[in-house]
C-alpha cells in the first residue's frame, strides 16, 4: 500500500448536482428490466429509438432531481419532466417499465414539499400496480410496495443528510467562535502585559531623567530597573506568543511592590499568599497587575493596600488606594469600560466570579475580585 502515500485524493464536488447524486447510481440496477425489454422485444426501430432516448433522458433528469436530497424542497420543472417521461414510458411500453415508478417515488421523497410527498408516492405505486395488472405480469407485484419502501428510505436518508449538514455548519461556527475567542484572549493578555510593563518603564525613565543631575547613582539604578523591566516584558511577550505564559498572584504582588515603591507610593501587601488553584491564581495575578497599572496612571495615591483572603470556598482580592477617588472615566468599570478592567471582568467572570470597582466613601478607590475556588487536581 506504499503507493498510496503519493496519491492525491480529490473530494467529490458536492456543490454540483452530480456530486450530490453519485450515491444513487447503484439504484439504476432497476433499469435492467426496461433495458432487457428493449433488447429482447421485437419492436419497430422508431419505437426502440424512442425507448432508448426516453430512458437516457429520464435517467439524467432523475439524477439531477435526486441530487437535491437534503436541500430546500420545491416543485421544480425537472421533477415535472422526469415524472412525465416516466408515465409516458410506463404506459407506452408496459409492465417491464413499471419499475420507473420506484424512481419517481424516490425523487418525490427527495425533492417535493412534504405535503405533496405521499400523494405523489401513492399515485406512483397505484400506476405501477395498474400497469402490472393490465399486462397480467404477476411476477412484478413486488414493485408497488417497493415504491412505498423506497420513499421511506429516501426520507430517512434525507433527514440524515440534513442533520449532518447542520452539524457540519455548527462545527464550523464553533471553530470560528474559538478563533475569535482566542484572538480576544491574546489581545487581552497583550494589553495586560504591555500596559503594566510600559507604565513601569515610563515611570522609572521619568524618575531617572529627574535624578540624572542631582543623584546620578540612583538614576543609574532606576535605569537598571528600566532595563530589567524591558527584558522581562520582552520575555513575557514571547511567552504569550508561544502560549506558555502563566501569571501568578505572588509574582504580580512582587512586581507591584517594585513598581509602586519606585514611584514613591507606600505599599501594604498580604503577609502570605495562600495556595490557590492555577486558574484562580492566574486571574488574581492579572487583577493585581491591572490595579497596579491604574494606580500608577490615574490615582495619584500615596498608599496602596492589597488584601487577599480565602475561606476554602472562594478567594477575595481587594486593592485599595487613597488617591483622588476616581480613576480615568474611560477605565472605570460600570461607566464606559475600557479594555483593562473589561478584560479583568471577562477573566473573573469566566471562573464564575465577580469584579467590583469604584470610588470609596471619603476618598480613594477600591478594586475587588471574588473568585470561587475550583478543585485542585494533583498529578502524581
Amino acid at each position: 500500500m506504499a503507493w498510496l502515500r503519493g496519491a492525491t485524493v480529490r473530494p467529490v464536488n458536492r456543490s454540483s448536482w452530480w456530486g450530490q447524486a453519485i450515491w444513487a447510481v447503484p439504484w439504476l440496477l432497476f433499469q435492467y428490466f426496461p433495458i432487457a425489454d428493449l433488447v429482447t422485444t421485437d419492436r419497430p426501430a422508431p419505437a426502440r429509438w424512442v425507448g432508448w432516448l426516453g430512458l437516457i433522458a429520464f435517467t439524467v433528469v432523475y439524477l439531477r432531481v435526486i441530487g437535491r436530497l437534503g436541500r430546500p424542497r420545491a416543485l421544480r420543472p425537472d421533477f415535472v419532466v422526469m415524472t412525465s417521461l416516466a408515465v409516458a414510458l410506463v404506459v407506452g411500453f408496459g409492465a417491464s417499465w413499471a419499475g420507473l415508478m420506484i424512481y419517481v417515488s424516490a425523487a418525490a421523497a427527495a425533492a417535493l414539499p412534504w405535503r405533496w410527498v405521499w400523494p405523489a408516492v401513492i399515485a406512483a405505486a397505484l400506476l405501477c400496480l395498474a400497469v402490472i395488472l393490465a399486462d397480467e405480469v404477476s411476477g412484478q407485484l413486488f414493485l408497488p410496495p417497493l415504491c412505498l419502501l423506497t420513499a421511506f428510505g429516501i426520507r430517512g436518508t434525507g433527514y440524515l443528510i440534513t442533520v449532518n449538514r447542520e452539524l457540519q455548519e455548527a462545527r464550523e461556527e464553533l471553530a470560528r467562535n474559538a478563533v475569535t475567542e482566542e484572538r480576544l484572549r491574546f489581545a487581552r493578555d497583550l494589553h495586560d502585559l504591555l500596559g503594566h510593563s510600559l507604565s513601569l518603564i515610563a515611570l522609572k525613565s521619568e524618575l531617572a531623567r529627574r535624578l540624572a543631575e542631582a543623584d546620578p547613582a540612583r538614576a543609574a539604578a532606576e535605569m537598571a530597573d528600566v532595563e530589567e523591566a524591558a527584558r522581562r516584558a520582552l520575555a513575557e511577550v514571547r511567552d504569550a506568543v508561544s502560549g506558555y505564559r502563566q501569571v501568578t498572584c505572588a509574582q504580580a504582588l512582587a512586581e507591584a511592590r517594585s513598581a509602586l515603591t519606585g514611584a514613591g507610593i507606600d505599599v501594604r501587601l498580604p503577609d502570605r499568599v495562600p495556595a490557590l488553584p492555577g486558574t484562580v491564581d492566574a486571574a488574581l495575578g492579572w487583577v493585581v497587575r491591572e490595579a497596579t497599572t491604574n494606580v500608577l496612571r490615574h490615582s495619584r495615591a500615596g498608599t496602596v493596600t492589597v488584601d487577599l483572603a480565602e475561606d476554602g470556598v472562594r478567594a477575595v482580592l481587594t486593592v485599595t488606594d487613597d488617591g483622588r477617588g476616581a480613576h480615568d472615566p474611560v477605565t472605570v468599570l460600570g461607566t464606559t469600560p475600557g479594555s483593562g478592567l473589561a478584560g479583568l471582568r471577562e477573566r473573573v467572570g469566566a471562573l464564575g466570579g465577580d469584579l467590583v470597582a469604584g470610588p470609596v466613601d471619603g476618598g480613594g478607590y477600591r478594586l475587588q475580585a471574588t473568585v470561587p475556588l475550583l478543585p485542585v487536581s494533583v498529578t502524581a
